[in-house]
């Protein structure tokens, strides 16, 4: 699922307040051909949502993969509980076993945390002052902003929608390297597993190999398209996700700064807290889609193009389909308290760089 949802504070995304009285006015340096440090600090202001998504997407993506490996596989393959999956991968494995397929989240997760931040960013301020013109009242993020406010149904619903349209957006992009990633996880498992002739070729195709030569695999026998298997699962997963993600984080971080009385929407305690709860609140209500997803996609890598794959009923309240769910949320909540923390350390250290304005020399 794609993460964003962080209200940014003054010097650009459309910011509501204005500067403090007795700021400094902006820094003016010319936009010489030689790099200087303050054209690095101008740079870094303009893009410090990239910056702080980007970086803090790869510090917890690599911390927390070993649990998104061991969730993929309860959900694919029968075992009896957590530990029994853990020592089954490492006997089998090794420690590598629980990084493998790694480099895809690692590239994906960052350009689609990058991109789900621009596109939230910029959805939710036009939701806010579209519901603003709406009511004729304040809009959401005004409100938001607002020291001692608390949610409302509009504030929830302008996050909610932003997250939605981030998350629809971003599955063209996530989709091929999610699938890349679980037959990586589920590979030496898709290779043992007990299987027709005709299949033998086609699972045991998938050991043995790097991420780049994985989807490669993928089209050689399901063709460039075989990249989206599973796409409408994923569409409807991260859409229904991302919204319940989003309007979590950020009325549970608005609820948690009133009941602490800081006047910062950021404060690390709130932060922290509504990060890990969003992930776990999200995963509860979206599981058993995400379980659909990878069976079905598990079936499509080991079936021939052109032969149809039964599209598995999605069905909530049954035990089955949430083998791995206390896995996933755990995963879940450590890569979003990371996340969260990292990102708003890094902007708000950016944020605190003297503005810039680079000009023309003439």
């Amino acid at each position: 699922m794609s993460m964003a949802g962080v209200q940014d504070r003054p010097s650009g995304d459309g910011a509501l307040q204005s500067r403090p009285p007795g700021d400094e006015a902006p820094l003016t340096i010319p936009a010489t051909l030689t790099p200087t440090p303050e054209h690095a600090k101008h740079w870094a202001k303009a893009y410090r949502t990239g910056i702080a998504s980007g970086a803090s997407s790869v510090l917890s993506t690599i911390t927390a993969f070993p649990l998104d490996s061991i969730k993929t596989r309860m959900q694919a393959y029968r075992y009896r509980n957590f530990t029994d999956c853990v020592q089954h991968t490492y006997k089998s494995e090794g420690v590598r076993g629980f990084w493998r397929g790694a480099l895809a989240p690692v590239f994906s997760v960052t350009a689609v945390r990058m991109t789900s931040f621009s596109i939230y960013q910029k959805a939710k301020y036009k939701y806010s002052a579209a519901i603003g013109k709406a009511t004729g009242g304040d809009e959401p993020l005004i409100v938001v902003n607002r020291p001692g406010s608390s949610p409302t149904p509009a504030t929830m619903l302008c996050f909610g929608a932003a997250g939605a349209t981030a998350g629809s957006f971003i599955t063209i992009l996530s989709c091929p390297f999610e699938l890349t990633k679980l037959s990586a996880q589920i590979s030496t498992l898709m290779a043992k597993s007990n299987s027709s002739s005709l299949d033998n070729p086609i699972k045991a195709s998938y050991q043995s190999k790097g991420t780049f030569k994985m989807a490669k695999n993928i089209v050689k026998h399901r063709g460039f398209f075989g990249l989206y298997s599973g796409f409408g699962l994923h569409l409807l997963r991260d859409t229904i996700g991302t919204t319940i993600y989003f309007a979590t984080y950020e009325s549970t971080k608005q609820l948690l700064v009133k009941f602490q009385g800081s006047d910062s929407p950021t404060s690390p305690m709130s932060v922290a807290m509504a990060g890990g709860f969003c992930g776990l609140a999200s995963w509860a209500c979206i599981y058993p889609i995400d379980t659909a997803k990878t069976h079905y996609q598990r079936n499509c890598l080991t079936t021939p193009r052109g032969q149809p794959v039964p599209l598995p009923k999605i069905r909530f309240f049954k035990i089955n389909q949430y083998r791995g769910l206390g896995v996933s949320m755990a995963r879940s909540c450590v890569i979003n308290t990371i996340f969260f923390s990292s990102f708003e350390w890094i902007k708000k250290h950016i944020n605190a760089l003297p503005d810039t304005v680079v000009v023309p020399v003439e």
